[in-house]
């Protein structure tokens, strides 16, 4: 199962990832643990990835492209996958899209974890964290809800979007997503 997962901060995504990877026993893929990876082994993708990070600056498309492709073919992957955090952008899904053609391996699903913004909110702003402040918070949603809403867009018309009410336990959503999945796990 080759799935892309979406969620806003504070939806529980990494919760529920967790769960997903060790259920149907694929790979987890965080973009930004492969690029701290990349760049902590010194690989030639992880030290040009360096190069901007270490300045604040974001990656650019085609170098995350190429490491999503490096970190697909390893064998981890041959069972399926859970991208998280990627693709954040149009291009980005175009180019995964692409590159998935290529191998005959394209997306069975694009699973959203949909929670209203003022549980969202009230979520984040218990957790107590430092980048944890109110308008910070806001800042954070703004952001996802611009990023986010051409990709689902983007997966709707694809006919790969599933949408998972995030509201409840961790046990009552993984149980939403679990009856999506299952339909696909044997593909």
């Amino acid at each position: 199962m080759r799935l892309v997962f979406i969620g806003p901060p504070g939806a529980g995504k990494g919760t529920q990832a967790e769960r997903i990877v060790s259920r149907y026993m694929i790979a987890h893929l965080s973009t930004g643990d492969m690029l701290r990876a990349a760049r902590n082994a010194k690989t030639p993708l992880g030290i040009q990835a360096d190069a901007y990070m270490s300045r604040g600056e974001l990656v650019p498309d085609d170098l995350i492209i190429d490491l999503i492709r490096e970190r697909l073919a390893a064998d981890d992957c041959q069972r399926g996958y859970l991208l998280d955090g990627f693709p954040r952008t149009i291009a980005q899904a175009e180019a995964l899209d692409k590159m998935l053609g290529e191998k005959k391996t394209p997306l069975d699903v694009v699973l959203e974890l949909r929670v209203p913004e003022e549980e969202l909110f009230r979520r984040l702003a218990g957790r107590g964290r430092a980048d944890d402040k109110p308008e910070v918070i806001r800042q954070r949603l703004v952001a996802y809800r611009e990023q986010t809403a051409p990709l689902l867009d983007y997966y709707q018309e694809k006919g790969l979007l599933k949408t998972v009410d995030g509201l409840g336990t961790v046990d009552e959503v993984f149980e939403r997503i679990r009856s999506i999945l299952d339909e696909f796990a044997g593909a």
